[in-house]
């Protein structure tokens, strides 16, 4: 049977409760395995994988578990190896680069933050500084509606202001949140927001990402912001 691996620590710092268990159905018992002074927290993989929110859940769990005392080197869903003893070979090899990491990720944690626009805020927004948009909206309504290739024109103007008003405001948000981490880093794209970012912050002063994104809300009402954490440092783990 593989072998399923959550994350890796310094040997003797995990300190795993009694019983604890991960993915699968029914769940499997987390374990560790160690060498070369790293360790490896692990459970058997089921024949078939798949990202359900049970074992999402689980996944996060097990490595909020195994790191409630010392740091841990997460690894995303999925992270799959051959055996126990390839888990063990593997930590051997690259034991100088996870020491380096877990030094690095001491302490901190990782927070997520999507930015999307509310819709009616934003478009108040474009169309008060646009005077352009706003006589051609005027015209169009003077003229019942407007033509179909007039509304067609106001609807392309529209959605290619809203595209840069969506660049100067990830602009805003990255550049207000940026410096209160030790690092960030711009995530994955989606049709559902604009930015997305994370953030390496000192466990110490996690709540000021928190904070900030509550006044920048406040200030900016076609803001929509959203933010997640904290979590294990997904994002700055190599």
């Amino acid at each position: 049977m593989s072998t399923y691996v959550y994350g890796i620590a310094r040997a003797g710092s995990t300190h795993l409760p009694d019983g604890l268990t991960g993915i699968g159905d029914p769940p499997r018992p987390v374990r560790v395995v160690s060498r070369a002074g790293l360790a490896a927290v692990v459970s058997d993989c089921p024949e078939q994988l798949r990202p359900k929110r049970r074992d999402l859940l689980a996944h996060q769990q097990v490595l909020a578990a195994a790191g409630r005392r010392a740091p841990v080197l997460p690894m995303r869903f999925g992270s799959v190896s051959d055996s126990d003893e390839n888990v063990a070979e593997v930590l051997s090899e690259h034991c100088g680069r996870y020491e380096e990491q877990l030094d690095r990720l001491a302490g901190r944690v990782e927070y997520n933050v999507k930015v999307l626009h509310r819709e009616d805020a934003a478009l108040h927004l474009v169309l008060s500084e646009d005077a352009g948009l706003r006589a051609l909206a005027e015209a169009n309504r003077t003229a019942g509606g407007g033509s179909y290739e007039q509304r067609l024109r106001f609807g392309e103007k529209v959605a290619n202001s809203m595209r840069e008003r969506e660049a100067q405001d990830a602009a805003l948000v990255r550049d207000a949140l940026a410096p209160l981490a030790e690092d960030h880093r711009d995530g994955p794209q989606s049709a559902g927001w604009f930015l997305n970012l994370s953030l390496l912050v000192e466990e110490s002063a996690s709540r000021r990402p928190l904070e900030e994104a509550g006044r920048l809300g406040e200030r900016h009402p076609q803001l929509d912001i959203k933010v997640n954490g904290p979590l294990p440092p997904y994002s700055f783990a190599t």
